[in-house]
């Protein structure tokens, strides 16, 4: 193994290795491969493999040929969790041997020493005398340059070997990619992986591991090379899973983590609101009732199975004794295609509300050529007044009331007697014992939500390719609709003109927008850097992530256009912030009003005084954001500092600023 790739040691090497390999295998098309590149993950013929070790050469630390016939021992037991590639597991003679439980595979049992003695192994210094970095805090650090920027694992296994050299003698770097994997999947860290139907019709497992067809299609198992010739024991479709349970046992195996994940049971103190999902009601129907307590989620469905039923011996380090695991499944958070797959319902056409139903309020736009939906409002209190509003809407008020959703065990009721003109299928969670109990199954992921409503505002309003929702189409079917008839396509000899709309932005408004993006600026970790993401050539957003949506749609769009909107849009904007009686707006508006006059009337006439929050700095244009003022004592309520300001110039209106302070101290402006 360590002789020169050019001598006859190591071709003689390599041809013993190979006999041995036949020899104790029984076969010559399905054997890994140890040459530096495939580390034994991959299996090939014995003519792949002899290029291979002669190309790439040999990995050096696989000393114990446990792939290739060599005994087991019990020391390299770090990587029991991977699989063939063929979806047998490569581990399935190690239970025989040392008397394992199923539960044990990608785990070092029930003995919470075992996996400390792993620990207490990557707490060695990474060399003699190094007090920075230990072998295990080391191997993390560069894997996670290897994850950050793509590095091969040739790549990898070369720079741990550089790494070796430069550090002094008796190191404890790994050698090789392949020693670093052993390392971390000994921790838990690992996955498996499965082999698929390419029309995704099963999983090669159960009943069908030495299948090899699908017995749905009937498409061969394995890989069709360019010569339309079959790949024996190359998969067409691989599914890599990372099981949970191994994951869980981890977890509790951490004294932190540990005590993080029992904190709902052992808190105290519960004032009625929802700061844990354990206050939800799915968590409290599992208490009540059980207080012990698609294709590719099948080893998931497998697992939460297991779970519920419970894994036995699993260590809690928080309080030193051992337990019964059980986990439970309360509900899934997806986008609105994938809670179709996981639901089992449509999400598309007619009916196309999962809550709605039948009843689902949908109208098909005849220009548009697409399906929208416009009962939303039915949700709304029944007094309140965007129910009577038509101009603004769809030219109808609202008078209906919201459905009830479906429980869990309506639904499965439907989808088993065939009603299914809202569902496609069955899904796959009822196989869950509880599932059909809980309240509550699917949810709604809110950021994918937010990033698509505000890549539709930021793209009508700038006009960007592809992203604007204003058009011909968009003008004749409102017109259809009755909506905004004044905005219909003017049609003149040579083209057809689009009345300008209350969200259309002129060339330079569109350049004013863009301009206060690019002078904004955030605290680090805020969201992206805002100026990176606009281009002030064309006045256009690119490269919004879901997180600078939710800042652009809750805090900076509103500051970004309100140098462009209109002054009584942008006026009425303030004087709604005033309303803090809803049942008395007009009475909240003229008294902050007047308080606010007689603000500006002392800054006027006395030199010392100034408005609070508005900051003097002469670098600070118009259409930037304003910074917030910070007394150095305390963040003083927006209406008590205006009244220290009045009460320090006038006394005489000491009492009148005290009625005001009162009634008004619960606004603060930041």
């Amino acid at each position: 193994m360590h002789s020169d790739r050019r001598s006859k040691a190591y071709e003689f090497g390599v041809e013993a290795f190979l006999n041995f390999a036949v020899e104790n295998l029984l076969t010559t098309t399905h054997i890994h491969c140890p040459c530096v590149k495939c580390v034994n993950l991959k299996l090939f013929g014995v003519g792949i493999i002899r290029d291979h070790v002669y190309f790439n050469g040999i990995d050096q630390s696989y000393k114990n040929w446990t792939f290739h016939g060599e005994p087991w021992e019990a020391t390299t037991n770090a990587s029991r969790n991977v699989e063939e590639d063929d979806g047998h597991s490569r581990y399935s003679f190690v239970s025989e041997e040392i008397d394992m439980d199923d539960n044990d595979f990608g785990d070092f049992g029930s003995d919470p020493y075992e996996f400390a003695n792993v620990i207490g192994d990557g707490d060695q210094p990474v060399y003699p005398g190094c007090r920075k970095y230990t072998k295990l805090s080391a191997l993390v650090k560069l894997y996670n340059l290897k994850a950050k920027h793509g590095m091969s694992d040739v790549c990898f296994t070369e720079l741990l070997i550089l790494q070796g050299d430069l550090l002094p003698e008796g190191n404890t770097i790994p050698t090789s990619m392949y020693e670093a994997k052993k390392t971390l999947c000994a921790l838990g860290l690992s996955y498996e992986k499965m082999h698929a139907c390419p029309n995704d019709c099963i999983l090669y497992r159960k009943e069908y591991e030495d299948s090899t067809n699908c017995p749905t299609c009937g498409i061969s198992r394995w890989k069709e090379g360019k010569d339309s010739i079959l790949k024996e024991g190359v998969p067409a479709k691989v599914v890599w899973y990372f099981p949970p349970i191994p994951r869980f046992k981890r977890m509790f195996q951490s004294h932190e983590t540990s005590k993080s994940l029992t904190w709902h049971a052992a808190r105290k103190s519960i004032d009625g609101q929802m700061s844990h999902p354990a206050d939800s009601p799915s968590w409290k129907l599992l208490d009540d009732k059980w207080p012990e307590f698609d294709v590719y989620l099948e080893p998931l469905i497998d697992d939460l199975k297991s779970l519920w039923v419970g894994i036995r011996g699993v260590y809690d380090a928080h309080n030193g004794e051992y337990f019964t695991l059980r986990a439970a499944l309360m509900w899934t958070i997806n986008d609105f295609p994938a809670y179709g797959n996981l639901s089992g319902c449509v999400v598309k056409g007619y009916k196309a509300c999962p809550i709605c139903g039948d009843d689902t309020p949908s109208h098909r736009l005849k220009n548009g050529h697409k399906i929208c939906y416009i009962g939303h409002r039915k949700w709304l209190p029944i007094n309140h007044p965007y129910r009577r509003q038509r101009a603004a809407l769809n030219g109808k008020p609202e008078y209906g009331i919201p459905p009830e959703p479906l429980t869990g065990e309506e639904v499965l009721h439907m989808v088993e007697n065939g009603d299914r003109v809202c569902w496609k299928k069955k899904s796959i969670f009822f196989d869950l014992e509880y599932w059909k109990y809980l309240p509550v199954r699917h949810a709604l992921d809110v950021m994918h939500i937010e990033k698509n409503v505000c890549d539709s505002i930021i793209g009508t309003l700038l006009e960007i390719p592809g992203k604007n929702k204003d058009g011909i189409a968009t003008r004749l079917d409102l017109l259809n609709m009755g909506v905004k008839t004044d905005l219909q396509p003017k049609y003149g000899e040579r083209r057809t003109r689009l009345p300008p709309g209350p969200w259309n932005l002129s060339r330079a408004e569109k350049r004013e927008v863009c301009n206060s993006f690019y002078g904004m600026k955030v605290p680090e970790g805020y969201s992206s850097n805002i100026k990176n993401l606009v281009s002030l050539q064309d006045s256009r957003l690119l490269g919004l992530k879901s997180h600078d949506c939710h800042t652009l749609m809750q805090q900076l769009l509103p500051v970004a256009i309100r140098s462009v909107l209109e002054k009584p849009a942008r006026y009425m904007k303030v004087l709604k912030g005033y309303v803090q009686n809803r049942t008395r707006p007009e009475g909240c508006i003229a008294e902050r009003y007047i308080a606010e006059e007689a603000v500006e009337f002392c800054t006027q006439h006395l030199s010392d005084v100034s408005t609070v929050g508005v900051p003097s700095s002469q670098k600070m244009g118009v259409s930037k954001p304003l910074s917030g003022c910070t007394n150095t004592e305390e963040v003083l309520p927006y209406i008590e500092q205006h009244m220290i300001h009045i009460k320090t110039a006038y006394p005489k209106f000491r009492k009148r600023t005290k009625w005001l302070q009162d009634k008004h101290n619960s606004t603060f402006i930041q």
